[in-house]
């Protein structure tokens, strides 16, 4: 299997199952540059063999179209994939000596940079002292964003690179650093990247998700996130060399006072401002915005836009025909962004606002009446399953934060398309890994019972919903003239799979027409990515065995 990476041809792929709507029975599939052309019968698939530029025998695997990631943050992705990882630390002291080990091997590092602790899930229950680390690096800047991104611990001669540090909200002594004093050390950090080790971290991060059957991601840029020069750098890199398309969004609010933001935004080639424009912060943090206090803290968290601020950042961007977006995960920020989001409609008009698919990521704290106002005002919903696989449950660090009964609620995948709410769904790497067929599988298997959605649902908003979210139609799907993203798997029996079991025996029957997917059930393996193809680009092949 193997194709000019330059310059697409066309290609007959047959012998396998395609999933198409065009044809739930489909075997075969004619791809004309980065377009599909044909879907189709194997018998029909005959009449294409001897005037196509290559054929591809499928041996009976299956293709899809391929994944979009609908919330990334590639560089820090990659930086995990490369760096210091602290994502499998078993307990404090192995933390420490992660970090010791990593500081030994990288003498020229100017700023070490590592992500994913998490105490909730050591035994000491307790994050690094500053002593600790400052003893673990020899002295030197170290930066280490928790799980969530929300917070990080850092080392004396990090803070010593940030002048003043110590008078913004957010810094603590000894603990994590959150809020505005977290926001200015990140920037110290990034800034502290050397172009080789961004671009060698970026590579890594696209190739990864090639290889993952992968064929977009939502970059969630922002000046409290990454900056300017990281996401012209990434864009750059995406456009050089075959890979999964880049999407960008450009987190800053375009507010009274902050001139040529919308401006800005375009020339940076960012499809609006949106992403991780924070309305809070984050459960696992203490600093997402509640209506009601922690169950583990007296306080209800940090918001860090107004209602007000909202409407006047929707309202900019739907004039200049942009996307807006906000970060909102606890159920106060959630109820500023409804509030503002209706205040704008109100002044432009609804139908205005609702083409425009605004953004709400991560929407975790969602009552049913939020739930409703998503679907009045048009909101596009970017959710994480995968935040449910490792944070749900009983004895899970939602429940720690909010208590039981109240961590049952979040993330009403089930209501929220029931209502109508258009979902995409993503993995918010390095939070949680870049992990397409792990996402559906968290979305089809909730930890709450009445909040699933079928395979067939999760699938769907993992691929066609992603390009809704960006307000394309035409993508996400194999029909004749959609671009020809796509990915071969291998996979084991294709079933369908959904919370109601009598909608499943249904759709079971041929009579349905309902194409089947992988069986995710937990336990079993999940498909294997052998070929990802991009725009009739092969990105990334595969044994294929």
């Amino acid at each position: 299997m193997t194709m000019n990476e330059r310059t697409p041809g066309t290609v007959l792929l047959r012998g396998g199952t395609v999933y198409s709507p065009a044809d739930p029975f489909a075997t075969a599939m004619v791809v004309d540059g980065g377009t599909v052309a044909w879907i189709g019968s194997e018998g029909a698939a005959d009449g294409f063999a001897d005037s196509v530029d290559e054929v591809v025998r499928l041996d009976g695997a299956l293709v899809t179209p391929a994944f979009t990631d609908a919330h990334v943050h590639t560089t820090a992705t990659g930086l995990a994939l490369t760096g210091l990882d602290l994502s499998a630390a078993r307990d404090l002291d192995d933390a420490l000596a992660r970090v010791t080990a990593y500081a030994a091997a990288h003498p020229g590092h100017r700023v070490l940079l590592g992500h994913g602790w998490d105490a909730s899930r050591w035994p000491e229950s307790r994050t690094p002292t500053r002593a600790e680390l400052d003893a673990a690096t020899g002295g030197r800047p170290l930066y280490l964003t928790r799980a969530d991104m929300h917070s990080a611990v850092v080392t004396t001669a990090m803070l010593d690179l940030v002048p003043g540090v110590e008078a913004l909200p957010g810094h603590h002594p000894e603990g994590p650093l959150t809020r505005d004093a977290h926001h200015a050390v990140r920037r110290a950090a990034q800034d502290a990247i050397a172009p080789g080790q961004r671009r060698d971290a970026q590579h890594a991060a696209l190739r990864h998700a090639a290889s993952l059957g992968i064929g977009s991601l939502h970059e969630c840029a922002g000046p409290q996130i990454s900056g300017e020069d990281d996401l012209t750098a990434l864009l750059r890199l995406a456009a050089e060399q075959p890979g999964p398309r880049v999407l960008a969004y450009w987190a800053e609010a375009a507010v009274p006072g902050a001139d040529g933001v919308l401006d800005r935004v375009r020339d940076l080639g960012a499809l609006g401002a949106a992403g991780d424009l924070f309305a809070d912060g984050a459960l696992g943090s203490h600093t997402a915005c509640l209506h009601q206090p922690y169950a583990d803290a007296d306080h209800t968290g940090s918001a860090y836009l107004t209602a007000g601020q909202i409407a006047w950042h929707v309202g900019a961007c739907t004039e200049a025909g942009l996307q807006a977006g906000f970060h909102a995960i606890g159920d106060a920020a959630i109820t500023a962004v409804i509030a503002g989001v209706r205040a704008a409609a109100e002044r432009l008009g609804i139908d205005r606002v609702r083409a425009a698919r605004h953004r709400v990521e991560h929407a975790e704290m969602l009552d049913p009446d939020a739930i409703a106002a998503f679907a009045d005002l048009g909101l596009v919903a970017s959710v994480q399953p995968a935040f449910d696989a490792t944070w749900g449950g009983t004895d899970g660090m939602y429940a720690a934060r909010l208590g039981t009964e109240r961590a049952r609620t979040l993330n009403p995948y089930a209501a929220m398309l029931k209502a109508g709410v258009p979902l995409a769904l993503g993995s918010d790497s390095p939070v949680t890994p870049l992990d397409p067929w792990g996402t559906v599988r968290a979305a089809a298997f909730h930890r709450t019972l009445q909040h699933r959605v079928s395979v067939r649902a999760a699938f769907t908003a993992h691929t066609r919903g992603g390009w809704r979210a960006v307000r394309r139609d035409d993508a996400g799907v194999l029909v004749p003239g959609a671009p020809a993203d796509y990915a071969v798997w291998r996979a084991g029996e294709l079933v369908v799979q959904a919370p109601d079991e009598r909608v499943a025996n249904w759709s079971t029957d041929p009579r349905s027409g309902t194409p089947g997917l992988p069986d995710l059930t937990p336990g079993e393996p999940l498909p294997r990515c052998v070929r990802t193809v991009v725009g009739g680009l092969t990105i990334f092949e595969g044994p294929n065995e």
